[in-house]
């Protein structure tokens, strides 16, 4: 059985998951970002046993289709923004979408403005724009360096959409005291 769970966007989100599961007496086959597969199916009352369980780590399972298949799409945005296969970064994200979720990406974009009131491209956006914040903390990476991880054409560029989404600049938010950051799953 394949269950859907909003806001599991790390590996310590799926240790969590995988964990309440176990505690609950369900086998995890697979465990992936967003997605959980059980050696067996679930009652109604062992649904709603588990939705209660990982309610409390500020987790959803998910039964609306729509609802996870936006879910998917969150999932493979946040892969392809903080993974650092070089392969999986140059891919062009209309591509790697539709792959990863199995639909038309104009099916997806149209569902995904409806539902979340953002486009893909403007979520995926601010993903990667939260992915430079994390950078720029760790001051591993150059400017230049961070670019080329996140796929922009140019520090120019970077820099321009950091300004316009935060109304600073990349460096002055690198001397803020308050580097304040989103956690992924409230992007």
């Amino acid at each position: 059985m394949k269950l859907y769970i909003k806001n599991m966007v790390c590996s310590r989100c799926k240790t969590v998951v995988r964990q309440e599961l176990e505690a609950l007496g369900h086998q995890v086959i697979t465990i992936e970002l967003g997605e959980v597969v059980l050696e067996k199916s679930a009652t109604d009352m062992q649904l709603y046993l588990i939705s209660e369980r990982l309610q409390t780590h500020d987790f959803e399972l998910l039964s609306d289709k729509k609802q996870q298949l936006i879910e998917r799409v969150k999932t493979a945005i946040v892969e392809l923004v903080h993974l650092q296969n070089d392969g999986l970064r140059r891919m062009k994200h209309s591509d790697y979408i539709t792959e990863k979720v199995s639909r038309d990406y104009r099916y997806l974009s149209t569902l995904f403005s409806e539902v979340e009131g953002i486009t893909i491209e403007q979520y995926l956006i601010n993903q990667k724009l939260e992915r430079v914040k994390e950078l720029l903390v760790y001051d591993e990476l150059t400017l230049s360096q961070i670019a080329d991880l996140l796929n922009y054409s140019s520090v120019a560029h970077l820099s321009a959409q950091f300004k316009s989404i935060t109304g600073m600049t990349p460096s002055k938010f690198k001397r803020l005291r308050d580097k304040t950051r989103k956690p992924l799953d409230e992007i």
